[in-house]
């Protein structure tokens, strides 16, 4: 009788974080579906990994504050990997009176934010250079999106959706939301580095991921001649 408690509680956790998935991919399907604001193609196509955070809190009075729970997913050989459950704490948005929920995206571009993100807490704009990222079906020939960040940033709220500048903000390992989703706990690298089985609850984030940044396919190697 004792553990009923524990287990309507671990229920509860699991559904939450169920829903956080859902609501993951259900971001994803608005931005990307937007026929002139969503993140580029281009931009979107070469993200080595992509991470949302659903209804991401942001207040302060002069000096922001921020806070939100979301998850990321890696390119692999074989596709997106499991998601990996992130929380992310500080960082400021500049001047600001108020608060705010947001829905936040971060794209990870190269093997160097690759590495800081899987080295599962890492400082956003010290560990890796982050920018706000192009805006617009298409990113302009003339941005240099792919030289200049490891990290580009979007933000939408009040159905208004742009790049933004993230500095400072530390995006670690959600062990909670990892233990409430596998049912135990799951090494950050072994998710993100594709050596873990793709759980069918992450499809609501992962089928929306695939079609907006499929994978190519590997070449078939060529059969020797004669044969």
């Amino acid at each position: 009788m004792l553990l009923l408690p524990l287990a309507a509680f671990a229920q509860g956790d699991r559904a939450k974080v169920l829903e956080r998935v859902s609501d993951a991919g259900t971001v994803l399907n608005e931005i990307m579906s937007a026929p002139d604001a969503g993140i580029p193609d281009n931009v979107m196509g070469s993200a080595q990994c992509v991470a949302v955070v659903p209804s991401y809190l942001k207040g302060a009075f002069v000096i922001g504050a921020s806070y939100g729970k979301g998850l990321a997913s890696c390119r692999t050989a074989s596709g997106w990997s499991a998601p990996a459950f992130i929380r992310i704490e500080g960082g400021s948005f500049g001047l600001q009176i108020g608060g705010q929920a947001v829905d936040l995206i971060l794209l990870i571009m190269n093997e160097r934010g690759m590495g800081a993100l899987l080295s599962s807490k890492f400082k956003v704009g010290a560990d890796a250079s982050v920018a706000a990222g192009p805006v617009g079906r298409h990113a302009a020939a003339s941005t240099d999106w792919k030289m200049r960040a490891e990290v580009l940033t979007y933000s939408r709220a009040r159905g208004i959706f742009a790049g933004i500048s993230l500095n400072g903000a530390v995006i670690k390992q959600d062990r909670d939301d990892t233990r409430a989703f596998y049912g135990r706990m799951v090494p950050y690298r072994s998710l993100l580095q594709g050596l873990t089985p793709l759980p069918a609850d992450a499809q609501p984030f992962l089928k929306p991921l695939g079609q907006y940044a499929p994978i190519a396919p590997k070449p078939a190697a060529a059969k020797p001649a004669g044969k």
